[in-house]
């Protein structure tokens, strides 16, 4: 899983290779984010991962805040040029790859608490955070076909 958290900028980077602006503009789905919002989303999101993790492992299961995905799509930061959001990511996920790879195995069972699901083990977010990159990562590639 770790790997896979390593590998996500470069498998992005590819997937937006080439790739136009009317492409960055078109929903991978309807009624879904355009691809550009995508690429924003992903630092969004993995920063909240990446800081969740740092607290658990630091902190006696603190609790975290939960914020609205879909709200942040809506700001003005997602509809930039997306090089800002790569290179977000790709620094992101460097710092990321060295706190997992120097962890502890009783560090994956530590927690923080969400105040929607309750309490999240390091070991959960792992696992959601290595499905989560490819997962968009596969919806730029959508809008490419």
């Amino acid at each position: 899983m770790i790997r896979t958290i390593a590998d996500t900028p470069r498998n992005l980077a590819e997937a937006l290779k080439g790739i136009t602006e009317k492409q960055l503009d078109t929903p991978y789905r309807t009624g879904g984010w355009t691809a550009r919002q995508v690429v924003h989303h992903l630092p969004d999101s993995h920063m909240n991962a990446f800081i969740r993790m740092k607290l658990a492992i630091t902190a006696n299961s603190p609790t975290v805040t939960a914020y609205d995905e879909d709200e942040w799509a809506k700001l003005a930061d997602a509809q930039m040029p997306i090089a800002p959001s790569v290179t977000l990511l790709t620094a992101l996920h460097e710092r990321w790859v060295r706190v997992l790879e120097s962890m502890k195995p009783d560090d994956f069972s530590r927690t923080v608490t969400h105040p929607e699901h309750g309490p999240i083990t390091v070991d959960f977010l792992l696992a959601l955070y290595s499905w989560h990159g490819p997962h968009h990562v596969g919806h730029v590639r959508l809008v490419r076909t």
